[in-house]
């Protein structure tokens, strides 16, 4: 599947520079979870944006997760990084229509944090369905802080 950059996504970041833009398919296993915060934290520290590096790691480590874990039998999900000033877009793209649906945390539980841990650690997130079927999960970070 390629990545579909949305119209909210573009709304946020209004000029793109495309030399400033990764997209990394992952295939459909746990292990694409470490190969995301890898190529999150290679991509952003190439950028000259090593402090995100952990936040923004994490953030990729949920929504990837989430993929996985909500999309059994994909054969791809797709990560995409966008660094638009003052911006960064973290976006995964899987082919569900089904829409992200926060939970109340339960901190006791192994799972079921993911979104919350997606919007206390980024200035905004949300999801859009692409074009042909399938969704982005996208987290905003703000590279002026």
């Amino acid at each position: 599947m390629d990545p579909v950059v949305t119209a909210e996504c573009l709304q946020i970041t209004r000029e793109v520079d495309f030399s400033r833009v990764c997209s990394w398919p992952l295939p459909f296993q746990a292990d694409s979870v470490k190969t995301a915060r890898d190529v999150t934290r290679s991509t952003l520290s190439g950028w000259g944006l090593s402090e995100l590096g952990d936040d923004a790691a994490l953030v990729v480590s949920e929504l990837v997760t989430n993929a996985v874990r909500y999309t059994r039998g994909t054969p791809q999900i797709t990560l995409l990084l966008m660094l638009s000033d003052p911006h960064v877009l973290l976006a995964v793209t899987d082919p569900s229509d089904e829409a992200p649906l926060p939970k109340e945390p339960d901190f006791c539980s192994e799972n079921g944090r993911g979104l919350y841990i997606v919007e206390t650690y980024s200035q905004r997130w949300g999801w859009d369905s692409l074009t042909g079927g399938g969704k982005a999960v996208w987290a905003l970070f703000r590279t002026d802080d």
